[in-house]
């Protein structure tokens, strides 16, 4: 029985593993059918922002599309599972050896110890730097045959769960141009090829017919790229389409029961301070905006109930993380606003955040902050939010989207060096609470560690959790074998069909 390349849950220890479905392990039913399978129309909420790039955020369209896949992947119980690697070892604190299995590029050379090892390569020397390897600088080599060995700058306890993330992907050396550009197209090894991108409105793909893992059942995919929530909806009610993702909350209620599945999920939307310039560079105008905020008005509000009120970066799908969960610390005591005027911004591929944004606004003027609100799509913003260019930003994220290791996340979006620190911090106490979880081997004073340096981060106030969120995914009637899971990284696998 062959494995699916994109297996469903990451975490560092079991979470939510009955909320999800596989349908990867099925090549062995699926050889006779494949060749006649039809094609699959997915509607995906946000269009490419960095032209497919694996290494940022578009790396998750990548993995939930079954283009692209990593050394490894997790199963079910979050542990690290086979991909392009069959097997590895740790060889001592800082080494480890990968073997690999046989499976070919999708441009049809093999995959070789000397390609992953250059793959790998150019993933470490991406700027930015993949969130996977915040923290963390590696260095592999082919050592001969089929085996692969990969050295880290330091100790890393969890570096086969951080190969797992997406934007670790191995692709062939046709992928890698000039001026750092990296193109998927024909040049991943899932289970479908990307052949064809156009624009920010749609893309192509054929099912790779020399993938490892055996035939996929569908012929192909015709994904479409749909900002708008309400028209992913229509697309779906009127047959347009037999997947939507991110349907909103508000149009849940139109679907037939049968085509809509909630998930619940490690996605947290939160409100992200400036700590670096303009008026919440101020830690005591940052409480000020935090103890402004209502975070159950948003749940029962905007959400209808769908979401749990904000309780910390990570929410109650990381089943842990609440009994380990630490007061913040040195939280500054609050300022009056006196008027000052900000700039609140957020993105409308996820439909309800620019509700989320308007009710913050009310709330922040109540408390005697001058809002001005900016809403743009996602991919037409991302880079002024990373540049600071507001002062506030409204931003839903997976905490375990990018490695099952729940530190990575902090070291991404919190530290000095972090490649997706919104809030601009650069705080030496965070950093040293960071540092201190990446370098904890057990799971369980990791995960300790984590909520240690989660509360240093709570406590500068750069960040303000408001919600736990759940998704719902519209699925068509007659499809089966779709990907849900918490982690949002997979959407579409070998046996998915219509």
């Amino acid at each position: 029985m062959r494995r699916s390349p994109i297996l469903l849950a990451l975490a560092l220890a079991p979470v939510l593993t009955s909320c999800f479905a596989s349908a990867g392990d099925e090549a062995g039913e699926r050889a006779g059918d494949a060749k006649s399978g039809s094609r699959l129309r997915v509607a995906l909420a946000f269009p490419p922002a960095e032209n497919l790039s694996p290494y940022g955020a578009d790396a998750t369209i990548l993995s939930r599309l079954g283009v692209t896949e990593g050394l490894t992947s997790l199963d079910a119980n979050g542990s690290a599972a086979p991909a392009l690697a069959r097997s590895w070892q740790r060889e001592g604190d800082r080494s480890w050896l990968f073997t690999l299995r046989e499976a070919t590029f999708q441009d049809g050379t093999d995959v070789t110890p000397a390609r992953v090892a250059a793959a790998l390569g150019r993933a470490a020397e991406a700027k930015p730097a993949p969130a996977a390897l915040s923290g963390v600088t590696l260095t592999a080599e082919a050592v001969g045959g089929d085996r692969l060995r990969i050295t880290t700058n330091s100790p890393d306890p969890v570096l086969p769960l951080r190969l797992a993330g997406p934007a670790l992907a191995v692709l062939s050396p046709k992928a890698y141009e000039e001026k750092g550009r990296v193109d998927p197209v024909g040049t991943a090894t899932g289970p479908f090829e990307l052949t064809k991108v156009t624009g920010s409105t749609a893309a192509t793909l054929d099912r790779f017919d020399d993938y490892w893992g055996g035939l996929a059942h569908a012929s192909g995919i015709d994904a479409r790229f749909i900002a708008d929530g309400t028209a992913r909806t229509n697309a779906l009610r009127t047959g347009q389409v037999d997947i939507a993702e991110a349907i909103p909350v508000a149009q849940a209620a139109t679907l037939d029961t049968a085509t809509r599945r909630e998930t619940a999920t490690t996605r947290t939307t939160s409100l992200q301070l400036n700590t670096r310039a303009g008026v919440f560079k101020d830690p005591k105008l940052r409480a000020a905006a935090r103890e402004a905020v209502d975070t159950s008005a948003l749940a029962k509000g905007v959400y209808e109930g769908q979401a749990d009120a904000g309780t910390g970066i990570y929410g109650p799908a990381v089943t842990w993380a609440a009994g380990k969960r630490e007061q913040p610390v040195g939280r500054a005591k609050a300022a009056a606003p006196g008027g000052r005027a900000i700039t609140l911004a957020t993105y409308d591929n996820r439909p309800e955040l620019p509700e989320v944004a308007q009710v913050l606004k009310q709330q922040l003027e109540k408390d005697g902050f001058e809002v001005e609100l900016e809403v743009r799509e996602y991919s037409r913003i991302e880079s002024d939010a990373l540049a600071g260019k507001f002062d506030a930003f409204v931003v839903a994220r997976n905490t375990l989207v990018d490695t099952g290791d729940p530190v990575a996340v902090l070291a991404s979006d919190y530290t000095c060096d972090g490649g997706y620190n919104l809030a601009l911090l650069c705080d030496k106490g965070v950093d040293r609470a960071v540092a201190k979880a990446e370098g904890i081997a057990d799971t369980s004073a990791r995960q300790s560690a984590t909520m240690t340096a989660e509360a240093e981060i709570l406590g500068a106030d750069a960040v303000v959790p408001l919600v736990h969120q759940r998704v719902v995914t519209g699925v068509g009637a007659s499809v089966e074998g779709v990907l849900l899971d918490p982690y949002e990284r997979t959407l579409v696998g070998p046996g998915t069909r219509r």
